[in-house]
């Protein structure tokens, strides 16, 4: 199942703690795209993604907008 957190507007660590309690939710094979707009989140996703586990399936910015899919393990 797919799941959208948007995180926009919000300065690091933000996006990454919201995404971080998001996915305690969910079920693994679920996937979570994140939207932010703090540049920052480039580093901190990628690095909460291989500290955690759950693969970071595809990152993209366009327009200043940070698109995450992260898939739950």
């Amino acid at each position: 199942m797919s799941h959208i957190l948007d995180t926009s507007g919000l300065s690091c660590p933000l996006p990454v703690l919201k995404a971080k309690k998001k996915i305690k939710e969910l079920r693994s094979g679920d996937i979570l795209t994140v939207i932010a707009t703090d540049p920052a989140s480039r580093i901190d996703i990628d690095h909460f993604c291989h500290v955690s586990g759950n693969p970071l399936l595809s990152s993209e910015e366009k327009n200043g907008v940070f698109t995450y899919r992260i898939a739950v393990s």
